[in-house]
This record gives structure tokens, sequence and C-alpha cells, in this order.
């Protein structure tokens, strides 16, 4: 009996969402360009931290040599990023990374990453708006925060030293902005990022014109390349806001195309600003002599351009404004997603019919924004950032590698038509040479089926153990063990590094033990037949960049301090309460276990029933019951899912 009841709930627990037949059906407005998902991506990645970020790399970590250190970060960035990009092109939903690892890992796991982002969009748009705030008063000399802190002052260690209404009212004011329609709000961010990176390049300009080649005269690399890296880890948090792309790309006019044009040009713009930027500044003064809280101010006042200070102080406050904006658009599209499935309280996924936006999520979330942006200190605040944006970006490295590797019966997306089946391709040929053209979907030239993705390759179907593996086990047991060997290596170095260094014996034998663990691992996934058939954007050399991806995440994450992981565990902790009291039960995908097991029986070679590739609209009667109904699956997965109003 408890058996059975434990292997219900780990099917409850590792059940995968079905798509519907069309991903491009939403009650949002689609009617984002491009342009606008580039230009939301640059608002989020560049904010006020390339006029702080960049002096506090120079001075304390890699001198000029910074420059190296954002083109690393910027590389590093890129590689989750090209992950969002497949994903994104491929399932064009508001959930970003929720939804996708919910597509290849399963149902809890994707509500554990949709709670963190969740929290990373409350807490980040409280941060951002308190730093508006900061700003916009030490433009006005503090007078604004002097007069409050002696008149309201708060008592308490977590507690700000006094309430900060202003940032309060710029998260109410961004929220009606936000649910007044995404087409306003990608506009008026439009409008703030371009002004925003033209201020910026003018800043840069300038600091060039006034630039002094004398500066580098005591080295390029003062800290050595060790520096450039320490001074990369710290830069690669200025590339985060990417992922925002993704989740607006529910309401992207074509998201097959402009998602992964968008994300690629975002990342090039920002990691050739970020150079520029930095290139500029350590051309003004040594970078011994450079601010760290304040690079581009001080730098200029040295030359004796005091009246930069204001030009950089009002590019700060648009930057900031801009940041907040597309932090706050994130927000109630990432619940919508995460409450139109059920995990929670539904009422949260009601679109309104005139804005085409999810109202009541937006302004329930942001006044819990508002409320921590006008209590809280900022250090508090930023204690909780990062840390659930890095484990979302390593969960959708991974399902990368997963839905790269899953076998046909499991797939549901559409892909080009297999290139051993000659049925198939006579048909194809055929009606090619009636239209005197070339077929759109022409067959890939490989040496494998669509029914061998997922297994090993022929060269590899001897090998002990894993030839007894269903299609696509060892690929998912192969990525969670190199997945912990990564965190163990990555533990090893961050915390025993003199260790290693001294060359300890029992370091030394570890170091090699985790290493030969996660290459094991990697080696293991390769020898299986990918697939490699889809339609929609695919990034090259799987499973190499996404595992590499899971590395530098995984590394960045346990750089943080003890603390973020216990109020991450706390926080966690209240999101189990709300899965196991309501997600679990109300869950879109929640099905009997019987009906489950009776609609993936397949009687043929595959593990489970074909799912809906969205090309199945002829389907007769002979793919019904006997090999698992796509179409009374699809039409039961419908009848289950929230309407919206």
């Amino acid at each position: 009996m408890a058996s059975a009841w434990c292997g219900a709930l780990w099917e409850k627990l590792n059940r995968k969402k079905t798509l519907e037949k069309d991903l491009l059906q939403t009650p949002l407005h689609r009617c984002l360009s491009t342009q606008h998902l580039a230009l939301i991506g640059i608002g989020q990645m560049v904010g006020a931290g390339v006029f702080v970020l960049t002096g506090t790399v120079i001075k304390d970590k890699a001198g000029p040599g910074a420059i190296l250190s954002y083109l690393f970060a910027g590389i590093a960035a890129l590689l989750s990023s090209l992950c969002y990009a497949e994903f994104g092109a491929r399932v064009p939903k508001a959930g970003s990374a929720y939804v996708y690892t919910y597509i290849t890992i399963g149902e809890f796991w994707a509500f554990l990453v949709g709670w963190n982002i969740i929290l990373e969009y409350i807490v980040g748009a409280a941060a951002i708006a308190r730093a508006l705030s900061g700003s916009i008063d030490a433009l006005a000399n503090n007078t604004m925060s002097n007069t409050l802190e002696e008149h309201l002052s708060l008592p308490g260690q977590f507690l700000s030293q006094y309430p900060d209404f202003l940032s309060f009212a710029f998260v109410m004011s961004v929220a009606v902005i936000v649910a007044l329609g995404a087409k306003l709000s990608a506009n008026i961010t439009s409008v703030f990022t371009v002004i925003n990176v033209t201020v910026i390049v003018s800043v840069a300009i300038l600091g060039f014109i006034y630039a002094d080649p004398t500066t580098w005269d005591s080295g390029f690399l003062p800290y050595g390349f060790q520096g450039v890296l320490g001074g990369a880890a710290s830069c690669f948090f200025a590339f985060i806001g990417f992922d925002g792309i993704s989740i607006a790309g529910e309401e992207a006019e074509s998201p097959g195309r402009s998602i992964p044009v968008a994300t690629i040009s975002a990342m090039i713009v920002t990691t050739v600003l970020y150079i520029f930027v930095t290139t500029s500044v350590s051309f003004l003064v040594p970078y011994y002599d450079i601010s760290a809280s304040a690079p581009f101010p001080a730098a200029f006042a040295a030359r004796g351009i005091h009246w930069a200070k204001y030009v950089v102080g009002a590019a700060t406050v648009v930057a900031i404004f801009t940041a907040l904006l597309g932090n706050m658009y994130m927000l109630p599209r990432t619940i919508y997603a995460i409450a139109s499935d059920g995990l929670l309280f539904r009422i949260f996924a009601k679109v309104n019919d005139r804005t085409q936006t999810p109202v009541i999520a937006n302004f329930v979330f942001s006044l819990v924004a508002a409320l921590m942006a006008l209590l809280l200190d900022m250090e508090t605040l930023v204690d909780f950032l990062s840390i659930g944006t890095l484990m979302a970006y390593t969960m959708v490295a991974a399902s990368v590698i997963l839905l790269r590797y899953q076998p046909i019966s499991e797939c549901q997306f559409e892909l080009h038509p297999d290139p051993t089946d000659s049925a198939t391709d006579s048909a194809g040929n055929m009606a090619a040479a009636e239209n005197g053209s070339s077929s759109e979907s022409k067959p890939l030239h490989h040496s494998y089926s669509h029914d061998d993705f997922g297994k090993l390759k022929k060269l590899f179907r001897a090998l002990p153990v894993l030839r007894h593996c269903s299609p696509g086990t060892a690929v998912a047991t192969s990525t969670i063990i190199m997945a912990a060997f990564m965190a163990a290596l990555c533990s090893l170095a961050l915390y025993a590094t003199e260790s290693i260094l001294r060359a300890e014996w029992w370091t030394i034998v570890l170091l090699v033990v985790l290493i030969l663990g996660t290459v094991f691992s990697f080696l293991v996934i390769v020898a299986h037949v990918q697939n490699t058939a889809f339609k929609t954007f695919q990034i090259p050399l799987v499973p190499l960049l996404p595992a590499t991806s899971m590395f530098i995440n995984i590394a960045m994450m346990l750089k943080l301090t003890y603390l973020t992981w216990i109020r991450l565990a706390i926080w966690i902790a209240v999101g189990l309460v709300v899965y196991f009291a309501y997600g679990i039960r109300n869950s879109a995908e929640n099905r009997s276990l019987a009906s489950y097991n009776a609609l993936t029986s397949y009687g043929g070679d595959g593990q489970q029933a074909p799912v809906l590739r969205g090309d199945d609209d002829d389907d007769d009667d002979d793919g019904g019951a006997e090999e698992g109904g796509d179409g009374d699956k699809w039409k039961k997965s419908q009848e289950e899912k929230p309407e919206f109003e």
C-alpha cells in the first residue's frame, strides 16, 4: 500500500507538461517585434551597474584587464542565453525557465524553478526601486533621506533606516504602466533603453576625448590573469536579465525567429557596450585611483570635468528606471504562466479583456514588492538576488541536453521528416515535383532514424549496462551525475584552493576523481543519438555548450554566501507548502495514475505512446486507444487547463 502511494506520488512529481497543439495561441497580445525584444533584453542587462560595477572590477580585481573580464563574462552568459533562445523559439510561452523545466524534467522541479524566479523578480523590483530612489536623492544632496531619517526612522536590524515612500511610489506607478498593455510597456522600455545607451556611449566617447594613454604604464594585468578570471565572475552578474526576452516571447509576433535573433543581438550589444565603457574609464586615470563606487564622476573630476557628474547621475536614473520597468514586466507574466498550469491560485492567470495582461497578478505581487521597497534595507534585498536566476539558468541548460536526447515517443515538437522513411521522402519529392519547387521540410540526411533518438550510437551498442537502458534514461541519469560532480569539483576548487596549490595528496586525488567523473558522465551522453531534426532554432555543439553553461552557473551559485542559501531554503519551504497544499491537486496535468498508464501504453518499439507534435490533424482511428490516443490526450489536457476570462 505504501509503495503504491509512493509510486503515485513520484509519478505526479515528475509528470511533464503536455503542450497545446497550437503553441502560438495565447490570451496575451502578440504585438512585440524583434526590435522590441532586443531592447527589452538590453534594458534589463545594461542597468546602473555599468556605472558602479565597472569601477569595482577595475580597481580591486583586474585593473585595465577588466576589458577581458567583461569579454569572458559575456561569452559565458552567451552560453546560457543560447539555451534560452533554443527553448524560447520552440516554446514561446511566458514561463521561460519554468515552462522549459516542466516540459523536460517534471512538474515539481519546474515549480521550484518558477517559485524561485518569482522571488528574484519581487526582490529585484524592490532593490531596483530603492536604487532609483537613492540615485535621485543623491542628485538632491541626500535631502530626502536626511529628512525622513530624522523624523520617521525605523527600528530593526533588517529594516531600512527610514520608510522609502519614493521607491514605493515608483513600484506602483510602473505596475500601472505594465497593466496598460505589453505594447505600451515595450515602447516605453525601448525609448528609455535607446536614451540610456546613447548617454552611456556619449559618456564613454567623452572619456576617450580626455584619455591619457600613460594610465596603462603600470600594466594591463596588474593582478595577473587570475584577477581577470575573478573579475569575470563579478561581471557575469551584469548580464543577468537576458531571460526577459524569452518571457516576453508569448507576446512576440514571430517568436521562432525573433527570440534567437533578439537574444544574440542583445548579448553582443551589451558585451560591446561594457567593453567600450571599461576601456574609456581605464584611460582617464590609473586603475588604483579609480573610485569603486562612482568611477566616472570621480575620473572626470580628476580631469577637471566636474559637470559630467550630473550627466552620469541622470544616465544612472534612466538606466535604473529602464531596469525596473523590465523587471516588473516579467514578474506578472511568470506568475501567470505558473497559475495557468494550476500550480498557483488560478485567479492570477486571469487576463484582462481590454489590456490583455494578467492584471490581478500584476497588482498583487507589485504591492508585495512595493512594501519590501518601502521597509527593507537595500543590503537585505540584494542578498536574495542571483541564486534563483542562476538555478534557473542551470536547469534550462540541463533541459536542452535532456530534450535533445529524448526518445521520439516523448517528443512534443514538430520535426523534419525521418530520413530513413522512404514513404515520407517519396511523397515529399512527388509534392515538390508537382509544385515545381523544393519541399519546405527536406529530410535531414544522417545515418539515424527518428526511432534512434536517445539510444546508443551503433558503435557503442555493445557497452554493458548502457545497452539495457531505455532510450533517454542513461542520458538523464548521466546529466544528474555530471551536475553532482560539477558541484563537488567547484566546491573543492573554491574552498580548498590553498590545499590544491600546495599539492596536498588528498586534494589531488579528489580533484582527479571529480574531473574523471565529470568527463565520463559527459562521454556517456555523447555516446547516444541526438535529435537534430527540430524545425526551430538549435544551438550548436550540444552537449558541450549547455554542459559548460551548467558548470559556470553552478560555480557562480557556490560563490554566494551561506546566508543566501539559508534564505533560499526558507523561501523554498514556503513554496513546498503551496505546492503540496494546492498545486499538486489543481495541476492542469493532474490525472489518475490509471488513466495516465492507459494513455501511455504503446504496442510499438518505443516506451511511450507518441504525443502530439502539432502535425497530426489527419490522424485516423488507428492512432486511438491502441497507440495512446493522441487526439484524446490533447483534448483531455485542454479540458483540464484553466479558461481565461
